[in-house]
């Protein structure tokens, strides 16, 4: 008996001393480990939506980025300048390090093995994507006839914003000093987007605010800083490195409640999130 009493003492005493070296022990999966995951996030604005050109190629963490989108925990997210790849971690790290379950569309334009990886023969796909809390559809693809100096596109779906439904967009335009072309893309956007009472345009526009070729959006839609408009006079916070605003959250038939630009170690843009009234119908679009 004493001899069993002994071997009891030392079985719990290497029981102590793996969990003092080790840690606590925590399911990896399973109902349990999932509400420690949520516990450990920040709640989701159901009503914000957050547009983010994440540059690529950056070689910047996945893990960074995802971190930078939960800070923000949007319903909705459209990135730009996207490789698949990327994406996937990115989605994968938001559940597992975040709790946050996002859906994933895709709208990609080319495939690029200098920009995405992968193998010369099956490169990564680049273009853009949406992220969304809530399931999507009607998901279309469409490239513009010209892309300017690479191909180019935009994106859209269906799905939730708050408990509202609303057409979601998302584009990146031709490069800098391509002006004529980015007029060209927008008249095709406008075309789509004109179809709808309600919707959010999100994207790279790559031009200011009072830039000629955004007069189309600008008489569909207003931005999600109701301060920032296409007169000289606009007070438009900057959303790149280089001092411009290039990046919209563009809005038809629904009023802004709160925006914020946020800038980043993680991209030459900053992501852009705004909080959405999806009740209240904006007069005049």
């Amino acid at each position: 008996m004493v001899f069993k009493r002994r071997m009891r003492l030392l079985a719990g005493a290497l029981i102590v001393a793996c969990i003092v070296l080790v840690g606590p022990s925590a399911p990896t999966d399973g109902p349990f480990a999932r509400s420690m995951s949520l516990e450990a996030t920040a709640d989701v604005v159901p009503n914000r939506v957050m547009t983010w050109n994440i540059c690529n190629p950056c070689e910047e963490s996945s893990a960074d980025r995802a971190a930078e989108i939960a800070s923000y925990a949007p319903q909705v997210v459209g990135l730009q300048e996207a490789c698949v790849r990327d994406v996937e971690r990115i989605q994968d790290y938001l559940e597992s390090r975040h709790g946050l379950v996002y859906q994933v569309e895709y709208g990609s334009v080319l495939r690029s093995w200098g920009r995405c990886g992968g193998l010369p023969w099956s490169p990564g796909a680049f273009g853009q994507a949406i992220l969304s809390l809530a399931p999507m559809t009607e998901h279309v693809n469409v490239e513009y006839p010209d892309g300017g100096s690479e191909d180019r596109g935009y994106m859209a779906v269906t799905t939730t914003v708050g408990d509202r439904s609303v057409r979601i967009f998302n584009t990146h335009l031709a490069q800098r000093r391509q002006e004529t072309i980015r007029a060209d893309q927008i008249g095709v956007l406008a075309a789509a987007v004109a179809q709808y009472d309600r919707a959010i345009v999100l994207g790279d526009f790559n031009a200011v605010p009072d830039a000629p070729e955004l007069a189309e959006m600008w008489a569909l839609a207003t931005d999600v800083d109701p301060q920032c408009r296409p007169a000289p006079s606009g007070d438009c916070e900057l959303t790149t490195d280089w001092q411009s605003k290039f990046d919209y959250v563009f809005l038809r038939g629904i009023i802004p409640l709160d925006h914020r630009v946020r800038p980043t170690r993680y991209s030459d843009h900053h992501p852009l999130y705004g909080d959405l009234d999806m009740y209240t119908a904006q007069p005049g679009r």
